[in-house]
């Protein structure tokens, strides 16, 4: 795997409906073993949360998530996985290039947190909802500790801009490094899908302003019909390359019916292909998280995961999820990802 890092019931519902958003992180790997996460025992400030990814620092352990409340973008730390607390977010205010690219943007979306080359990075989506008319951004910063006097958050401006006449969304940032040690950036929501651009290792910017992107997961539909899938993450274990996607629709509280598949590749562009041979490209993968039946499951509709390996080896991932014994406010999880005998993963929530 490549490490890098994944109030009331009006405020809810203006959340969820700002949260249209994905995307995801790995953490860096270092021998120390953590502690077992089990979601149920998770406890603090757990809500609402949306499009969470994470990292690890030190010893403490850091949640962005899709700015909610008024705020940016918002952030969390805990010291075992299980009890979080809320911190400073990384932004007050819209950078001004971004209120200037996507009029009406109220806050940031779907961050996406990595390490390189000795500087955190934090991609992040600005849009306004059911429009791709939308921005990816790039802030960085030499640590994660407020009270280092090297922190700092620098914006670096734009990435990706997406407008009405392209045929993707640029929400739902992903990075990735491949084993070639190319850089890329996995993104997208609804439209024609998921896209994957070839990033500057330096910069951590488009290496080709202007060229095509691949094509790594789509749904069909009928034309003119939505074609729900967003929010891709892409790990690399045991030889292949690994992408998790979501399918149908978050933001409907308990209504929600957003679940999340995986697909396997040889190659970081694809074509990834479920368990049975499905593709990604024609709606196909293998399910990696999903709701029990109604009835059953407390939490709905989870999705959206930011992926990581711990300081052990141990896989585990964050998403949200809507909770029914509290008006279906959307909640932060943790799961394990256990390898199985047939090499393919499985959550462990």
């Amino acid at each position: 795997m490549t490490v890098r890092t994944g109030r009331v019931a009006a405020a809810l519902a203006l959340a969820w409906a700002v949260a249209w958003a994905g995307a995801g992180a790995v953490a860096a790997a270092v021998p120390e073993v953590a502690p077992a996460v089990f979601a149920d025992q998770m406890t603090g400030a757990i809500v609402p949360v949306h499009d969470p990814v994470i990292i690890r620092e030190g010893d403490t352990y850091h949640v962005f998530s899709t700015g909610l409340g008024g705020q940016m973008l918002d952030a969390r730390t805990s010291r075992d996985m299980t009890d979080w607390k809320v911190e400073e977010p990384p932004f007050r205010q819209m950078p001004d290039w971004a209120a200037k690219a996507i009029p009406g943007a109220k806050n940031m979306w779907a961050p996406d947190i990595s390490f390189v080359d000795g500087r955190y990075r934090l991609y992040y989506s600005v849009s306004t909802f059911g429009s791709n008319r939308s921005a990816i951004g790039l802030a960085t910063n030499a640590t994660l500790d407020a009270a280092s006097p090297s922190y700092g958050w620098r914006d670096e401006g734009l990435v990706v801009l997406s407008t009405r006449s392209d045929d993707f969304n640029a929400i739902d940032p992903n990075f990735i490094a491949d084993r070639d040690g190319r850089h890329w950036l996995a993104l997208g929501s609804f439209w024609t899908g998921l896209k994957l651009f070839a990033l500057d290792p330096k910069t951590g910017k488009l290496l080709h302003p202007g060229e095509k992107p691949v094509s790594i997961a789509r749904r069909l539909a009928p034309i003119g019909a939505p074609a729900p899938v967003e929010a891709p993450f892409i790990i690399d274990h045991g030889g292949s390359y690994w992408l998790f996607a979501s399918y149908d629709y978050c933001c409907k509280g308990v209504n929600s019916t957003y679940y999340t598949v995986v697909g396997r590749s040889k190659a970081v562009t694809g074509p990834y292909l479920g368990m049975d041979g499905s593709a990604l490209m024609q709606g196909g993968g293998t399910i990696f998280l999903r709701a029990d039946l109604e009835e059953q499951q407390r939490f709905r509709g989870p999705g959206h995961i930011g992926a990581f390996r711990d300081r052990d080896g141990t896989d585990h991932v964050v998403y949200h999820a809507y909770d029914r014994q509290k008006n279906g406010a959307p909640t932060l999880r943790v799961a394990t990802i256990r390898w199985g005998a047939d090499g393919w993963p499985v959550a462990e929530q």
